[in-house]
């Protein structure tokens, strides 16, 4: 019978204490990431003139700022309400960028993996004979293992940690300026419609009301009342007309086809009703604010910012690797040469290696990857200081049209009036002799130009007002 012998405390708790102490100094290692401070703006204290008055600062102050402002809120039509929910569902642009965010938070998880000991169990067997006695033997051993374990004194691991969670902030961000740049094409491409169904009307009624002049002057030429240059001219008109009327009906099949683009599905026929052109009330009292505060709310500047906070921390990363590299390596188990008696009269066993690893001579490949870090953080740098002027003259622009915009329609309201106005009159002249059917064509044509020259800028108007609450980083939060 086996004689069982008292098998000696297993030093697991030894090998745990050291790796909590070592984990203790890696977690008040020393960093070597530059100190970051945001970059003051690289644009003017104020967008322009627009926003200069006592008005607009007035509305500055007690209005929501666009930011903050629900898309729902500022768009007032049920029909586009359900287009752009649609579309936030099914748009694959949008998709991708929230894919995007899931693949850069499973690369943060991985860079913090790295900072602490990944601790595995195994159970290993061996068999073999003896060169000199033939003698076969056998070992088996069973225990918890620790495989090369950074020991981060010098801050390399975190500071790659760091950039990993900086580029998943911007990720996020990233999918923000996405939905912002959706619900914007969305909602232009929905307004661009209505445009074209607008048009559309004014012109299938300027071909009805050639058709019945042209007729009219036939009738007259027959009679010999109305020369051939006159029916010549009125058959141009009309066909004029006619080459509107096509045109006007591809574009708008193209723009359905753009907006089932941005949907990601076919327009759908059960959508509530919306409202016409005229009838869609969007808030034309966004306030601007001041350029560094409105600025450093737009999802892009914060995308820009995030990759020159990364960049930053690649820098210490980089100055880390130039000292030390400190890793562990460690096992604690038990030995038997039975299995059966492996875990009852198992002889404890640990092992303990540590292992410092200091650069000596590397053909400067860490010098290089100091440089190309600095460069890259540079070139952020740059990007970021872009990303905000770019977004000043975005908004500037936009200012610049809401201020202009108001007293283009008021005139071309009234040029449109006047032109209603004038061929009235020229139809009463031509009835009584006094106007030729030059001069009565001519102003047709006119108020036709008018009527459409009156939509373009109406759409333009509201168009101006939706890039304008893109560009102060509307459109991405829901009520």
């Amino acid at each position: 019978m086996r004689k069982s012998h008292p098998r000696p405390a297993l030093p697991i708790r030894h090998l745990a204490r050291l790796l909590g102490v070592a984990t203790a100094l890696g977690l008040a290692a020393c960093s070597h990431i530059p100190s970051y401070e945001r970059p003051a703006a690289p644009v003017a204290a104020t967008f322009g003139a627009d926003i200069s008055s006592s008005t607009a600062t007035a509305a500055a102050i007690s209005a929501v700022s666009a930011s903050d402002l629900a898309w729902q809120v500022f768009f007032q039509d049920a029909r586009l309400h359900r287009l752009i929910e649609i579309a936030l569902q099914n748009n694959r642009d949008l998709r991708i960028a929230a894919l995007t965010i899931e693949q850069t938070r499973a690369q943060l998880q991985l860079r913090r993996a790295d900072e602490l000991p990944a601790v595995s169990a195994g159970v290993t067997a061996s068999r073999g004979a003896s060169s000199t006695s033939g003698a076969v033997s056998s070992s088996f051993t069973a225990g918890v293992s620790v495989t090369a374990y950074e020991l981060d004194l010098f801050g390399r691991v975190r500071a790659l940690s760091e950039a990993a969670q900086a580029q998943l902030l911007g990720s996020e961000e990233a999918r923000k300026t996405v939905q912002i740049a959706l619900v914007s094409a969305l909602a232009s491409s929905y307004l661009n419609l209505l445009a074209d169904d607008a048009l559309l009307r004014i012109t299938r009624d300027t071909v009805a009301s050639r058709e019945a002049s042209l007729q009219l002057t036939r009738l007259k030429y027959d009679r010999e009342a109305a020369s051939k240059l006159d029916l010549v001219q009125s058959q141009s008109l009309l066909e004029a007309a006619k080459v509107a009327l096509a045109q006007l009906t591809r574009q708008r099949a193209q723009d359905e086809n753009a907006l089932s683009l941005l949907l990601g599905q076919p327009l759908p026929t059960d959508l509530p009703a919306g409202r016409g052109l005229l009838e869609q009330s969007l808030l034309a009292t966004l306030p601007a604010g001041i350029p560094s505060e409105v600025l450093a709310q737009r999802p892009d500047v914060r995308v820009a910012e995030q990759q020159l906070i990364a960049n930053n921390a690649n820098i210490g990363a980089a100055r880390a690797a130039f000292f030390p590299r400190i890793s562990l390596t460690g096992s604690a188990g038990v030995v038997s040469t039975d299995l059966e008696g492996l875990f009852s009269n198992g002889t404890a066993a640990w092992t303990f290696v540590p292992q410092l690893l200091l650069p000596i001579f590397d053909a400067g490949r860490n010098q290089a990857n100091l440089e190309v870090a600095r460069v890259a953080r540079e070139i952020a740098l740059a990007q970021y200081e872009k990303s905000i002027q770019t977004g000043f003259r975005e908004v500037a622009d936009a200012l610049a049209g809401r201020a202009t915009l108001t007293e283009q329609l008021r005139a071309q309201s009234a040029q449109l009036e006047a032109e209603k106005v004038r061929l009235e009159l020229v139809k009463l002249r031509f009835d009584h002799g006094a106007a030729s059917s030059f001069d009565l064509l001519d102003s047709q044509r006119s108020l036709y130009a008018a009527q459409q020259a009156l939509v373009q800028v109406q759409v333009q108007q509201l168009l101006n007002l939706v890039t304008l609450y893109k560009v102060l980083g509307g459109g991405w939060k829901r009520e």
